[in-house]
């Protein structure tokens, strides 16, 4: 008797990848370049999680809440050994949207449901599920959200001053600027152009400098040496703090609760797609596998801690954790230090990170939703097919014109209605499906069996909902002459309660007229799906193959049986 392996205890599933990779034996030299990559991983975080924030309609101090704190926690108890967690740009259109809805309590409560979601989705043990969302709906998302972050930094790109607080939704956002554009400052264009020169020289000569880093660097010099009119961190939020705020929870009620339980949805829907990506990102670049649920769990403990010291959403986010991979983190230490350094930083650079021009913070992400637009797998997607343009367009635009959650929600239901007519046309090309009918069925009559006591009918692929009309259309089409009707289900890798309803509706037919129905070559997992699903093991009866199917329909239609 064969042994089964034991079943992966529930404990080492959520393992995070820290306790694992310090059981593979953790030294000096390994701690060494995990304070090399998270210092390095710190200096590119600082700038961005302040721009971010500020995108969003937040504070850029919150900015930095969010990677110190929702950082730390993610690489503490991630399932990925070089995840970076923090603010992402694939956020900015929700933060600043639940912003100007419910106000920053509101996205405080929401970001607090949206880590239990997260909570939830991981213990459950989903996270898989995530990564099956179809690839037009990511490309068609994620191309949305840049055009709105790119949008959303032309003010201070430009140097415009609003009559208005700037709208969150595009149309409304890109009609208050064009009424603005009269007080565009030179200067801070000026800003925005070296911001970018410097940005896209470093890229291009391939310097391992920090290009984002160098260029607020060099923009902030410039501005504080020639005294340029432009408007700076500090001119528009005040100091910024030196530490950590006390934790506070949010005003809640069953009201409030519901007002926001859309953002919420969508907060977990993005960060727990986004955080799983970056994920996927790091296993390639680094030949590791990360958990998922384990993942989707810390960045649900992330985004609560998050949102009760005064942090936005917190997620896993690709480009540091490709520059942490790439300078050579090592484990989820690096992760940890990268939050422990924004620290330090935050307490002793205050002073000098106000001084920072915010037509450079512009720039830099402008740039950042330039590159995630990823405009040759657009394209590519495009010209591909009808069927995938259309998902992709439809998620792209409901991104832009309407909501984020409506985007993804619409592009994976057309999604999955693409996969089903073309699982149901992979069916009709194999020819047997739609070709069920007495004229089609085996050619070759086995010896001591007349023509017409016995129909064949090969099934050839999955027999799901895609394919149960069909399967119907068929069924109703077989005459009543044949005595024995014998289902071939070698070609059938699955089954789903609609197909299984189409066969129960023949059943009673063949019932009815004391015909016998045999199911040959029927595997094991598609035998314990039909049983699952409804049809009772004795209902009919089964052949190892069409061989002995067709030995069975012998004895049966034998005058000596007293069956047929």
């Amino acid at each position: 008797m064969t042994k089964t392996a034991n079943p992966i205890p529930r404990i080492e599933i959520f393992q995070p990848k820290l306790v694992s990779r310090l059981r593979e034996g953790y030294d000096l030299s390994r701690f060494r370049a995990d304070a090399i990559a998270g210092i390095t991983v710190a200096v590119v975080a600082l700038p961005l999680s302040m721009a971010i924030a500020i995108a969003s309609g937040a504070s850029p101090a919150q900015g930095l809440y969010t990677a110190i704190v929702g950082g730390f926690l993610i690489s503490l108890l991630g399932g990925s050994s070089h995840q970076i967690g923090g603010p992402a740009g694939a956020f900015i259109v929700l933060v600043a949207a639940t912003i100007e809805r419910h106000g920053f309590d509101g996205l405080m409560l929401a970001t607090i449901l949206a880590g239990i979601m997260m909570l939830a989705i991981g213990m459950l043990r989903f996270g898989t599920l995530i990564r099956y969302i179809p690839e037009p709906v990511t490309i068609g998302f994620t191309a949305g959200i840049a055009v709105i972050i790119f949008a959303s930094q032309i003010r201070d790109m430009l140097g415009l001053v609003l009559a208005a607080r700037e709208p969150a939704a595009l149309l409304p956002k890109l009609g208050v600027l064009v009424e603005a554009v009269h007080t565009f400052n030179p200067y801070a264009i000026g800003v925005a152009l070296l911001s970018l020169g410097v940005i896209v020289g470093l890229k291009v000569s391939g310097s391992k400098f920090p290009g984002f880093l160098v260029a607020i660097i060099i923009s902030t010099l410039v501005v504080q040496l020639f005294g340029l009119p432009v408007e700076t961190i500090g001119s528009r939020f005040g100091s910024l703090p030196t530490g950590l705020p006390m934790p506070a929870f949010p005003a809640i009620s069953l009201a409030r609760i519901q007002d926001v339980l859309p953002a919420a949805l969508a907060i977990a829907l993005l960060g727990s797609i986004e955080s799983l990506l970056s994920a996927v990102v790091a296993d390639g670049m680094t030949g590791r596998r990360h958990r998922s649920n384990t993942e989707l769990i810390a960045q649900g403990v992330a985004n609560i801690a998050s949102a009760l010291f005064g942090g936005v959403c917190a997620t896993g986010t690709i480009a540091r954790t490709a520059t942490n991979v790439r300078a050579g983190g090592q484990t989820p230490v690096a992760g940890m230090l990268h939050s422990v350094f924004l620290l330090v930083a935050m307490a002793s650079l205050a002073p000098l990170l106000v001084k920072i021009p915010l037509a450079a913070l512009g720039a830099t992400l402008a740039f950042i939703a330039w590159n995630m637009a990823e405009r040759h797998t657009f394209m590519a997607l495009i010209r591909s097919n009808k069927a995938e343009a259309s998902v992709l367009l439809a998620t792209f635009l409901l991104t832009i014109f309407r909501d984020l959650i409506e985007g993804i929600l619409v592009g994976v239901v057309l999604g999955a209605i693409l996969f089903a007519v073309r699982m149901a046309k992979l069916a009709e090309m194999s020819g047997h499906l739609p070709a069920l009918d007495g004229a089609k069925a085996d050619s070759v009559t086995p010896e001591g069996i007349k023509a017409g006591d016995v129909s064949v009918y090969r099934l050839d692929g999955p027999l799901f909902f895609g394919t149960a009309p069909n399967l119907q259309d068929v069924l109703a089409r077989i005459g009543a002459s044949a005595r024995v009707i014998i289902f071939d289900f070698k070609a059938v890798p699955l089954v789903d309660s609609s197909g299984v309803a189409a066969l129960m509706r023949h059943l009673e037919n063949a019932k009815a007229r004391s015909a016998l129905v045999i199911f040959a070559a029927v595997s094991p997992q598609i035998d314990l799906e039909l049983q699952k699903l409804g049809l009772p093991e004795t209902r009919v009866t089964r052949a190892p193959d069409l061989a002995s199917a067709y030995v069975l329909a012998k004895t049966y239609l034998s005058p000596d049986s007293g069956l047929g």
